[in-house]
Order: C-alpha cells, then sequence, then structure tokens
C-alpha cells in the first residue's frame, strides 16, 4: 500500500522520529513521508512510533492508498527530495 506519514514531534522526540520514518518511507519535506510499505511494515513502524512519541503532546497522521498510481501529486516550489532516479 501507499503510505503519506506526517509527524509533529516535541523537540526531544524529532530525532529519534525522523530517523524511524527514514528507515521505512521516503523523506518528502520536513515531517513528511511517503513510499510503499506493507500492511506488516506500517504495523511495526506504528508500533516503534509509539515507543517513541508522548501521545498526549505528538502526533502522528498516516495516510494510506492501495496504490501510488490513485494519487495526484502537485508540487509546487521545490521538492525537497525528489524520488526520481536518473540512470
Amino acid at each position: 500500500m501507499y503510505v503519506i506519514l506526517v509527524y509533529d514531534m516535541g523537540e526531544r522526540r524529532v530525532a529519534k522520529m525522523l530517523k524511524l520514518c527514514r528507515r521505512y518511507l521516503n523523506w518528502i519535506q520536513n515531517s513528511v513521508f511517503e513510499g510503499e510499505l506493507t500492511q506488516v511494515k506500517l504495523q511495526e513502524l506504528i508500533g516503534e512510533a509509539r515507543a517513541i512519541m508522548d501521545e498526549y503532546e505528538d502526533s502522528l497522521i498516516i495516510f494510506t492508498n492501495r496504490d501510488a498510481r490513485w494519487l495526484n501529486k502537485q508540487v509546487i516550489g521545490v521538492e525537497k527530495a525528489s524520488l526520481d532516479t536518473f540512470l
């Protein structure tokens, strides 16, 4: 499935959440990630994120879709981390 993940963490937890998300998804903007994950990998990510988070102060928002081709993406301005691969 295609996943878009957005988080807002307290200062002490931002670096840990960034490292975690980079292990599973592609960084596209500050605190925003996207990519393909299986349901099992998504559940692993959520479990590890819950261990980092303070659920009374932080937020983690996850959008899922069955495939990236069903999602329209428009970037206006600078795309911080392009997912295109040049050969």
